[in-house]
């Protein structure tokens, strides 16, 4: 797990994510759910690539992603390259 310094200067390096508890989360705006579900997909993609799955919640056009990796109980450095290549989208 990441010490809070350590998570604070990755945060520096990541566009509008927040930190929320033990994760780290964004909220990403769509025209329509149709979109949102698309990109959706492709986060999926890098996922399962990544070997590292994010929680989703949809609500119309809008997506909330939250990265933390369960199994350690908090954020790792895996959160924050999965961050990173989901910010290249």
């Amino acid at each position: 797990m990441l010490t809070l310094q350590d998570i604070q200067s990755l945060m520096s390096r990541l566009d509008e994510w927040s930190l929320e508890g033990s994760a780290i989360s964004k909220v990403f705006m769509f025209k329509d759910f149709k979109e949102a579900l698309e990109f959706v997909n492709k986060v999926g993609e890098i996922a399962e690539r990544m070997k590292h799955h994010p929680d989703f919640i949809i609500s119309g056009g809008s997506v909330k992603l939250s990265l933390s990796t369960h199994s350690e109980g908090g954020l790792t450095k895996k959160d924050f390259e999965v961050a990173e290549e989901i910010g290249k989208l």
